[in-house]
């Protein structure tokens, strides 16, 4: 006897479903197990034939309902996990650092125009340092901008602080081993902490550098030590001859925390202890 999702069908018999309902249609197809060299191809004449349905229209239509069903709950339990939140949260950020930077640069111009002793030093400015500055100036409509923008950098810093704090308790491991901020970069770019967690080191060393890799695949240029993992201070403060060994540590180190993170969810202190060792050699450090 064959199972499908409006009944049970045999060579001489079939016995259809009892229910139309979408949410108990979309039960009994979870708990359908098929054995694939025994699986006979669905056609809709096969409902038609059992009783379920009388035509390929209402067929279609009720199929759509189930699918529909399914879609929503799937959707509903994806929503509750966790790390959703924080990819979102990561985005949310980029997104404001992406309008800082370019509001600092309408206002470094702007200034310029008003200044006409502004050096090409000055125009270089970024962040606090270009704000600080055009706030000495004459222009009230500036410095009125610059004060909405200082509010935006405390904006940006208090959730940074709350990415920090959620990541430490979604991936504890990866927190520890990266700090806050890269951790959460990382589960953001691979999708998801599941998708991450199913990455070999040398993918989530170069997460976040795409535009390199693409130019070493494409032109053959030198290929990328590292991506994300660049911002943790190990890796940037580490010598120039250092850096892709340590990159290379770490994401190796990062790949096993991410494991730990999905399947466990709590910190390894035995893991994390000779991680850090691992990395600290790599730096060369005792």
């Amino acid at each position: 006897m064959s199972f499908y999702w409006f009944g049970e069908v045999s060579d001489d018999c079939c016995v259809p479903c009892q229910s139309r309902d979408p949410e108990s249609l979309s039960r009994r197809l979870e708990g359908i197990r098929v054995e694939m060299t025994n699986f006979t191809p669905l056609r809709w004449e096969m409902a038609v034939d059992c009783g379920f349905i009388s035509t390929r229209q209402e067929y279609l239509g009720l199929l759509r309902e189930v699918c529909m069903f399914r879609a929503d709950q799937q959707i509903s339990r994806d929503s509750q996990i966790p790390d959703r939140e924080l990819i979102q949260m990561v985005r949310m950020l980029d997104q404001i650092d992406e309008a800082v930077n370019l509001l600092t640069e309408r206002a470094v111009e702007w200034h310029a125009v008003l200044d006409p002793v502004f050096s090409r030093k000055y125009r270089e400015l970024r962040g606090k340092s270009a704000i600080d500055l055009i706030r000495q100036g004459e222009s009230a409509a500036l410095r009125e901008v610059v004060q909405e923008m200082e509010r935006i950098y405390v904006l940006r810093a208090s959730l940074a602080k709350e990415i920090s704090g959620l990541a430490e308790k979604i991936l504890p491991n990866c927190t520890a081993l990266a700090g806050g901020l890269v951790a959460a970069r990382l589960a953001s770019d691979a999708g998801s902490l599941a998708a991450l967690s199913r990455m070999p080191a040398s993918s989530i060393q170069v997460l976040g550098a795409r535009t390199a890799l693409f130019s070493h695949l494409r032109t053959g240029s030198s290929p990328p030590k590292h991506g994300i993992i660049y911002q943790h201070s190990r890796v940037h403060n580490a010598k120039r001859g250092r850096r892709g060994r340590v990159a290379r540590t770490l994401a190796a180190k990062l790949a096993i925390a991410a494991r730990i993170d999905w399947f466990r969810g709590a910190a390894d202190p035995a893991f994390l202890e000779v991680a850090q060792g691992a990395v600290n050699r790599a730096g060369g450090k005792p």
